[in-house]
């Protein structure tokens, strides 16, 4: 996932994932399935926070392409207030596993747990569809990120070296195993102040061809994988080298 280019202090006090209906990350704000004609609101925010390596048009519309009919394996969403968009996420699944593609919040709204909301519907789509691991890719630097993960239940399982480009900055890959509950009661927040923890969006990298495989923590294109925590031991990759290469997500949030 990538980091925002600055970032603001974090809260005194942390709101908490779920906000009471007017709370900071409930105020008139909606989430729904994205459709073909979010994609140009989702590519101004897309560039605004990710100018280096931000997904094309046509990335965006074959992500879409899989998220409807038989065999969908996406779930893309979005947030909205008074017709304006204020968020996207991205998540693929396959099989019993799931990855986070992407997760971004306009700048205004970083902070006040809408992240936390868009990740909270991930993870309800990736019980839905009976995944029992999670895996998503932050960079190193973004700490922020880390600890919103952290407490909706990720842990750290490898670095993969110079993931990110340009720049050529590790990612740090983390996984939840998922223990489905009922559809009413989706993966929360271990210690429910999930809302504050990040102010930056999280998403894994670019590639011009996202839905060349599943879209599962595919491998990364920056080769060095002989430092990294030795790609072929973190769960969810062993099938990665025969995927077309893609970097993941990175989330501003």
């Amino acid at each position: 996932m990538r980091s925002a280019p600055s970032t603001p202090p974090l809260p005194r006090s942390p709101q908490p994932a779920r906000s009471a209906p007017g709370g900071p990350a409930d105020a008139g704000i909606r989430l729904r399935e994205m459709r073909w004609w979010d994609i140009d609101p989702v590519l101004a925010l897309e560039r605004d926070l990710f100018p280096d390596d931000a997904w094309s048009r046509g990335m965006f519309w074959s992500e879409l392409a899989h998220a409807r009919g038989p065999g969908a394996s996406r779930r893309y969403v979005v947030a909205e207030a008074a017709g304006r968009l204020l968020g996207y996420a991205g998540l693929a699944a396959s099989g019993d596993l799931a990855d986070v593609q992407t997760i971004a919040v306009v700048r205004e709204q970083w902070g006040t747990g809408l992240g936390a909301r868009l990740l909270t519907d991930l993870l309800r789509h990736a019980t839905a569809a009976e995944c029992t691991e999670v895996m998503l890719e932050v960079r190193v630097d973004n700490t922020r990120a880390q600890r919103l993960y952290e407490r909706f239940g990720f842990e750290p399982v490898g670095i993969r070296r110079g993931y990110y480009q340009p720049g050529s900055v590790d990612a740090l890959v983390m996984r939840l195993l998922v223990h489905p509950t009922s559809d009413e009661d989706p993966p929360a927040p271990l210690d429910g102040n999930a809302a504050a923890a990040t102010a930056e969006p999280a998403r894994p990298a670019a590639s011009e061809n996202p839905a060349a495989g599943t879209g599962a923590t595919d491998a990364t294109r920056t080769a060095d994988t002989a430092n990294t925590a030795n790609t072929a031991d973190i769960p969810g990759t062993a099938d990665a080298a025969a995927r077309q290469e893609r970097q993941g997500p990175e989330t501003h949030g």
